[in-house]
């Protein structure tokens, strides 16, 4: 999968070597966020990437948050339980020169969100891609308002199949936007910003 835009773009986060070599890992339940899907992201959201604390949540390959380090991010945090995906991860890190601003978690999502709460952290943009057919984004979504993990004026971008409704509002966050891109839809949630523009603390 290639990088479409930043100081990254043209580079290859899966190659067809890595690819074989870790075959079976990488397709199992693997769906990964097309390019026109991951360029619509970033067109939406690129007043806001600069600077930015991002959550890759199923980070699955890393290329989306490869994309949002290339085009800005201050750091992305890749959230990914597979440990085959999360060395491919790591090994692309180190390939870009992006470990001091990339890091990878190797836990289930709510798992990660529950810690991030206990220590207190908060972040500017998560971007959630379950499984297309779990219920996973009905689970999550209240994890992050309840734990108070996005910071004031901060965005969740959620990416599912275009049949699924999502609600309007999940305690404080509100639905935005619909975008919609043949079967997948992306959905916006921000958080009402009262305090000024809020940034993620530092990892």
């Amino acid at each position: 999968m290639r990088i479409s835009g930043g100081l990254l773009k043209g580079r290859m986060t899966v190659t067809k070597k890595s690819l074989n070599f870790r075959r079976n890992a990488l397709q199992k339940r693997l769906r990964p966020t097309s390019a026109k899907v991951r360029k619509a992201i970033f067109d939406i959201i690129r007043y806001r990437i600069v600077g930015a604390s991002f959550v890759d949540l199923y980070a699955g390959t890393g290329t989306v948050g490869f994309e949002a380090l290339s085009r800005g991010a201050a750091m992305a945090i890749f959230v990914e339980v597979d440990k085959s995906r999360a060395i491919i991860i790591k090994e692309n890190l180190s390939k870009f020169g992006l470990k001091e601003r990339g890091f990878v978690i190797e836990k289930k999502a709510e798992e990660f969100l529950k810690k991030s709460a206990v220590e207190n952290r908060k972040f500017d943009i998560f971007f959630i891609d379950p499984p297309y057919f779990s219920d996973e984004i009905i689970n999550i979504l209240p994890v992050i308002e309840e734990k108070k993990l996005l910071t004031d004026g901060g965005l969740v971008i959620v990416e599912h199949f275009f049949k699924k409704k999502l609600p309007e509002i999940v305690g404080g966050l509100k639905k935005m936007r619909n975008y919609r891109y043949g079967d997948t839809m992306l959905t916006i949630y921000n958080k009402e910003n009262t305090q000024g523009k809020g940034r993620g603390v530092r990892w």
